[in-house]
């Protein structure tokens, strides 16, 4: 047999077909969609070949040849792998068909008609409405068009793969789909997962599943086109003796049909076509291994009811619709096996975003509560083929050993990776196979090392405590003070108020000027209620005059004032509050616009964050001795919410190094004289 990494040979012939699009007019983006359906119908061909072959091999050729035509489509159609009747009794292949361009167009109908009807479905050999899959009908409507369908065909025609076996045919399809979605302007969000990401998503699970005769489910809920699936897969089987299956679901439809026909290859593997969120096809499953790489700050808006009427309980909590990544997270846990274990790949977002109370600082904290989360693992940047940020692996477990329990291991392997002679769109990194198995044994051992730190859970977890401040003057004093009975303010009964620009003296309005305004609504809206909200006390010499006294606020001194005749009192820090208001008619008054002035104390809600500790009564004392220390002001305690959030940067932060003063000095000097001999040979010159 051919040797598997021989493969990538023919992803730059995959590629060359894309010679033929370019020169008939055909935009790059719209390459993958003509494409697909042929790289398709290459590998189902090439593998129902070898199927035969295989099938030839256990029986005879012989035996094979004396029996009919039906027994023989039975024995083929028994293996559950597809069929076609043009290849399998007419014996006529893709290439055979494209020798002779006067017959072409009958046999390749008749040929993409004799598949199975699955296969015809996937390919869209007969779509009308609905969904078409790959669609190949459309495309070679579009090609005959432009009257290349037979050269099209006969460059696909010349891809053998009939030598390679499930796990190359997988690497191969991962390199063409990356550079599909390099082009595809249909992909946003999509991050296609390279190889070396698979490999060490893999070795993480290998190093955790031993020898066993008890079937191993492995489970992808956003599959695409099976790369990281079959991936997985195919690693696992590489490493240890256990049978497996493979489950997956993803709602792309032409991803879905390619992941969907190399499943039919493989022993019993499953793949469901839907929107995993609001349509599980394995509603009633559970999982030993889960593994998903979703779509990255992509909107669920446009399913945001379903999700929402969730009935299945798998959404503890909802998070922003402008990113979805938490929502398959917490799918994928409630797919997981009382001894299950899974590896997701995530961008920054769902370490940190969100406020504490917030959906998404609520699902961590439910996943660290649960005690779920047995490691979190930070990979290089420019790893992946279209983005270059930094992505991590979250690494479930709950069968966690009783030395990990209530803890989690953050490893920054950002620099655990050797760089790509050619880089591949954004990919310019790559996690070398000696990185990888070294990351796998750091989180194996589960000790501290110059780049993996392990914590108990709580460390990720902050109180973030409400309060309400009673802000005060220069001599500590409120105008709090000065309310009785459980009053929260003082209503004044003013004459006038004056901004130093404008002056009221009219505070219940029921007429305006009609050659101004049409109606008394459009004075308050144009007028009086632009003019009340714009005032400040603090910036502006507000004065408020009643019977009594005059008010004023000090900010110098950050006290109200009140003056009464030649005395002057300071009443403590305190508000002016003006409000506006319209009034409609009502049966006992008439319509008016009504403006209201009140003292009140200067309350400011704020927050503190503050360490959390697990033990409750610790945790309020710590709190308590941070308000001692810190808040110098009168407060009430708030709400206090427990947030939680990853932060790699504050873990594993390293501050740059600062050059000695000497070391500044003596460039400088340096660059001085290089100046100095520059002016000279001006000069000289």
């Amino acid at each position: 047999m051919t040797d598997n990494n021989n493969i990538l040979q023919y992803e730059s012939r995959i590629w060359a077909t894309a010679d033929l699009l370019r020169g008939c007019g055909i935009k790059e983006s719209e390459w993958p969609s003509y494409m697909m359906p042929f790289f398709a119908l290459v590998m189902i061909e090439s593998r129902l070949i070898r199927m035969l072959d295989e099938l030839t091999a256990e029986i005879g050729e012989a035996e094979l040849a004396d029996l009919d035509a039906e027994d023989r489509m039975t024995l083929i159609q028994d293996r559950g792998q597809g069929y076609n009747k043009f290849i399998f009794e007419k014996n006529q292949t893709l290439k055979d068909i494209c020798q002779n361009d006067k017959s072409f167009d009958i046999d390749f109908e008749a040929y993409l008609h004799g598949f199975d009807g699955e296969t015809r479905d996937l390919l869209g050999v007969e779509a009308t409405d609905g969904e078409k899959f790959l669609d190949i009908k459309g495309v070679i409507a579009k090609l005959k068009a432009k009257k290349v369908l037979l050269g099209y065909t006969k460059e696909w025609s010349g891809i053998d793969l009939k030598p390679f076996d499930n796990s190359a045919i997988t690497t191969l399809e991962e390199h063409i789909k990356r550079r599909w979605a390099d082009i595809s302007a249909e992909t946003a969000g999509e991050q296609y997962t390279p190889d070396d990401v698979i490999g060490l998503i893999a070795e993480i699970i290998a190093s955790k599943i031993e020898d066993s005769d008890r079937l191993l489910k492995i489970y992808d809920c956003t599959c695409g086109g099976g790369n990281l699936l079959f991936g997985v897969e195919d690693r696992i089987n590489a490493k240890v003796q256990r049978l497996t299956q493979t489950f997956g679901q993803d709602w792309n439809d032409a991803l879905y049909a390619l992941a969907k026909i190399e499943s039919r290859f493989r022993l019993d593997s499953k793949i469901e076509h839907g929107n995993t969120l609001t349509d599980d096809k394995f509603y009633n499953d559970e999982f030993e291994v889960v593994i998903a790489n979703p779509p990255y700050g992509v909107s669920w808006k446009g399913y945001e009811k379903a999700i929402k009427d969730d009935k299945t309980q798998r959404f503890q909590y909802v998070p922003s619709i402008s990113d979805g990544q938490l929502l398959f997270m917490q799918h994928l846990i409630s797919k997981l096996s009382e001894q299950g274990m899974g590896v997701v790949v995530h961008n920054g977002s769902t370490l940190f975003s969100g406020d504490a109370g917030s959906a998404e600082s609520n699902i961590r904290k439910w996943m660290l509560d649960i005690d779920i989360v047995e490691a979190v693992i930070q990979l290089p940047t420019d790893e992946f083929f279209n983005t270059g940020i930094y992505t991590y692996l979250w690494v479930l477990n709950k069968r966690k050993s009783s030395d990990r329990k209530d803890k989690v291991m953050l490893i920054n392997a950002s620099e655990k990776f050797k760089p790509l002679k050619k880089n591949k769109g954004s990919k310019r990194k790559e996690i070398d196979e000696a990185s990888r198995l070294e990351i796998a044994e750091t989180l194996a051992r589960f000790v501290d090392n110059d780049y993996a730190r392990v914590f108990d859970k709580e460390f990720f977890y902050f109180n973030k405590q409400g309060i309400m401040l009673t802000n005060v003057d220069e001599q500590g004093r409120s105008f709090a003070s000065h309310l009785k009975d459980g009053k929260t303010s003082l209503k004044l009964a003013p004459i006038a108020l004056d901004n130093g620009v404008r002056s009221l003296t009219e505070f219940t309005i029921t007429d305006y000027d009609a050659a101004k305004f049409g109606s008394l609504a459009e004075l308050y809206e144009q007028d009086i209620k632009p003019f009340v909200d714009s005032l400040d006390y603090k910036d502006q010499p507000l004065v408020v005059t009643t019977d009594k006294a005059v008010y004023s606020f000090d900010s110098d001194r950050e006290t109200i004032i009140k003056q009464s005749g030649s005395k002057r009192d300071e009443l403590g820090c305190g508000k002016i509050v003006v409000k506006s208001a319209f009034k409609k008619a009502s049966k006992t008054q008439a319509e008016r616009i009504e403006i209201t002035v009140e003292l009140t104390p200067d309350y400011q809600k704020d927050y503190e964050i503050i360490p959390f500790h697990r033990d409750e009564v610790t945790n309020r004392e710590a709190i308590a001795a941070f308000m001692a220390k810190y808040i110098t002001k009168p407060f009430e305690y708030l709400e206090n919410v427990v947030g939680v959030e990853i932060n790699f940067n504050k873990v594993f932060y390293k501050p740059e190094k600062l050059r000695s003063v000497e070391e500044i000095l003596g460039e400088i000097a340096s660059l001085d004289q290089e100046l100095q001999e520059l002016e000279k040979l001006i000069i000289d010159s």
